[in-house]
């Protein structure tokens, strides 16, 4: 045999080596680029609206940061992973969740969006739950699944939350909800943005909030909010709890931002009962783009300072 024909044979036998049909895995774990690797995954949680609460089968996007193994040649997920839990708000999953999904990837937490409408058989903010407590068994039951996750850190686990789901990540810092929901776990960071602060300690169902966790929380409001009508019942709320737990919660508050001020979607308007203190009306949703990077870069730094 020629050198020239020993050269070419081993060279097609290199090459071969990295390609993908020769790495390829019964369980498409393959992976030939170093994206997030996805799944859309299922677990039971409580529907509290039935008597007594049945099971609910909740959905959710879980996006896991990968690295590249040279034994298996591909990029496959890493071990021990922080990973934040991500609550829509009233109007569904939208781009929120994606937004502040991605840069949190690509520092190395891993995400999981849940939706807790599609289980329940509902399209928008219409028809949803009457209060939040409805729906706070899907963070503890979404909670235990990551922590039974082989690829993830049960001990840095957080959970951060949009309006509705800003108020259920809340409920999820103090110890009164935490123990009813999550038994002996407990989320390890809270990030609630514009979660309606004037409603906590209200006569609303599952608005207590004292005796927390002792986990931090940041809560990011805007000073043109239509629910709050500014950023004082965020401040307020902090102020009335004890000095210990005043430590571990940090409220920012975004000049001339609106409700939802990162949902970089078009503006609209709404009608809500719970808008302007309780007294019901028009909710303003406008985006601002640079407040809307300017909030995730906090909540990814609040993340990775405490996971």
């Amino acid at each position: 045999m020629s050198f020239k024909k020993l050269f070419f044979l081993l060279l097609c036998a290199f090459l071969w080596s990295f390609s993908p049909a020769s790495n390829a895995r019964g369980d498409a774990g393959f992976r030939d680029d170093s994206r997030p690797m996805i799944s859309f995954v299922e677990f039971q949680s409580l529907d509290l609206e039935q008597q007594p609460p049945s099971p609910l089968t909740v959905k959710g996007k879980l996006k896991l940061p990968v690295c590249y193994r040279w034994r298996e040649r591909s990029f496959l997920p890493k071990k021990n992973l922080p990973a934040v839990l991500i609550l829509h708000g009233s109007a569904g999953v939208d781009f929120r969740g994606d937004f502040y999904a991605k840069a949190l990837n690509t520092a190395g937490i891993a995400t999981f969006e849940i939706d807790m409408w599609e289980a329940r058989g509902i399209c928008g903010a219409a028809d949803r739950p009457p209060v939040p407590l409805f729906t706070y068994p899907d963070a503890f039951a979404a909670l235990r699944f990551l922590s039974e996750h082989p690829n993830i850190d049960p001990d840095r686990i957080g959970i951060m939350g949009f309006s509705w789901g800003g108020a259920v990540t809340m409920a999820a810092a103090t110890e009164l909800y935490a123990s009813q929901f999550g038994g002996e776990l407990r989320f390890s960071a809270h990030v609630a943005h514009y979660p309606v602060c004037y409603a906590a300690n209200s006569q609303i169902p599952g608005s207590e909030f004292f005796d927390l966790t002792g986990a931090p929380l940041l809560i990011q409001i805007g000073e043109n909010d239509d629910y709050d009508n500014g950023s004082a019942p965020c401040f307020a709320l902090k102020n009335s709890l004890d000095l210990e737990e005043q430590s571990v919660v940090e409220v920012i508050s975004y000049e001339g931002a609106f409700h939802g001020w990162d949902r970089l979607e078009v503006p609209i308007k709404i009608e809500d009962p719970f808008s302007n203190l309780g007294g019901g009306g028009e909710v303003e949703i406008v985006p601002d783009v640079a407040q809307a990077y300017e909030s995730r870069n906090k909540v990814v730094r609040f993340f990775c300072r405490h996971l």
